[in-house]
């Protein structure tokens, strides 16, 4: 069995503080995935920068208090990069890499955008280098006989199945007809899978993140947006999916819940 988790902690101190910590210390995941993490490595305790029983890589953003991804491996890594190649997000904390014996992991941070500002121009920028990062990275990977999977906050809603109101957030970044584009590219031209669909082709959900404001938890008016993401020899070796969303509001470390995928023989 191989299980991989996935969380935006929306502040790495912040949710140490409310669970995330204990949620580690929990897991039976081989590998996890965190974004969102913005912090300063140099200021993180020494237990959350290096958990005990892990082996970890971060990505920080050069921006203060911006991004961030990291990975822990129980596995030591043979290999670990940062970044997609692309010169402008070297230094922007979206993508950090390990290279296992078997498998390929990434954790990723794709930007979230705002229609008609730069950041959603910096949105469409990044997504055209990493499609052609992920299309270098299959081949590269294949090459050595290993299976890629890449999850994280994709920031993303593909169909109208993976967000409660998505009648209301057409004209929105994160449901744009092009972001959907793309992402339809990665699955259907560069053969990349999404495991929770490829298990749940129907949906709707299970959501993965919900706004802070108003009754959205509560009612269930969320997003799929994170995801797990796998070449195909990987993919259809996964059992189960599960989004691993908190008992009720106030007992909430993040205002993404954990996604943990489990693969047989992988």
């Amino acid at each position: 069995m191989f299980t991989v988790s996935t969380v935006n902690v929306n502040g790495l101190r912040a949710a140490a503080k409310k669970g995330f910590t204990e949620w580690l210390a929990a897991t039976g995941a081989d590998v996890v995935a965190c974004q969102e993490v913005r912090a300063d490595l140099a200021a993180l305790p020494g237990a959350l920068r290096e958990p005990p029983g892990w082996h970890t890589a971060h990505a920080v953003s050069a921006t203060p208090g911006r991004n961030g991804v990291s990975l822990h491996s129980r596995a030591e890594p043979d290999a670990v990069s940062v970044g997609i190649g692309a010169a402008e997000f070297e230094a922007s904390g979206r993508y950090v890499e390990m290279w296992l014996p078997d498998v390929v992991v990434g954790s990723l941070y794709l930007p979230s955008g705002d229609v008609g500002t730069p950041r959603q121009d910096e949105k469409e920028r990044f997504m055209a280098a990493f499609g052609s990062y992920l299309a270098t990275l299959r081949d590269k990977a294949a090459s050595e006989g290993k299976e890629v999977v890449v999850m994280g906050d994709w920031n993303i809603a593909h169909t109208e199945a993976d967000l409660k109101n998505w009648r209301g957030n057409r004209r929105n970044s994160g449901f744009l007809p092009e972001e959907r584009a793309w992402l339809g590219e990665v699955f259907d031209d560069l053969g990349y899978v999404d495991v929770q669909r490829n298990l749940d082709p129907d949906g709707p959900g299970p959501y993965t993140w919900w706004s802070y404001r108003g009754k959205a938890f509560d009612n269930d008016s969320g997003w799929r947006i994170d995801l797990v993401v796998a070449t195909p020899g990987l993919a259809q070796r996964c059992t189960s999916v599960t989004v691993e969303r908190a008992a009720s509001y106030a007992r909430r470390w993040s205002d993404h819940a954990p996604v943990t995928a489990v693969f047989e023989g992988a």
